[in-house]
């Protein structure tokens, strides 16, 4: 019962039911895209907000990498490193591997999802490596994210986006 009630519920908001398991609270407005369980039973859900894991959301502008192969979805989050004006430099989390055994449409929809909040990218090279400067819509607007390249020193990339907020930065 508990199921035909939460499927009415949804039919009647208009929005695709969360499915058995699900430990998250979607948003008011947040709509379901597509859902898939890993080989251990854990909830994944693609929102037009974010990928849910369990009981946790990362918002696309915050998906580094993902990429499905071999029956897994691998996906690579990012957390604010630092700030300079609005540059974010961000750091990478280790890869989660999610397998997959009924994928559905989550690997096409995540894939959309992170293409679609990516402006534009450009990688820079600099003496130790290099980083990539991606403009993403945030739920705060367009902002500049720095990737920077694996064993690339942190302060030349703190320099470079630097200069790039002065450059962007409203006239005084």
């Amino acid at each position: 019962m508990v199921g035909l009630s939460r499927r009415l519920a949804a039919v009647l908001l208009g929005r695709e039911p969360t499915p058995d398991g699900f430990t998250g609270t979607l948003e008011g407005e947040e709509r379901v895209l597509a859902d898939s369980r890993t080989r251990s039973g854990e909830v994944v859900l693609a929102t037009d907000l974010g990928l849910w894991i369990g009981d946790r959301r990362v918002p696309w502008h915050l998906v580094s990498k993902a990429t499905w192969a071999n029956g897994a979805l691998t996906l690579i989050e990012a957390s604010e490193s630092r700030r300079h004006g609005s540059v974010v430099v961000l750091a990478d989390a280790a890869p989660v591997r999610l397998p997959l055994p009924d994928p559905g449409r989550v690997p096409e929809t995540v894939h959309r999802r992170v293409t679609a909040v990516i402006s534009t990218r450009q990688h820079h090279d600099l003496p130790t490596g290099g980083a990539w400067f991606v403009q993403r819509r945030t739920p705060d607007g367009i902002e500049v994210h720095v990737r920077p390249d694996p064993g690339t020193d942190p302060d030349e990339v703190d320099t470079l986006a630097e200069g790039i907020a002065e450059k962007l930065a409203p006239p005084t």
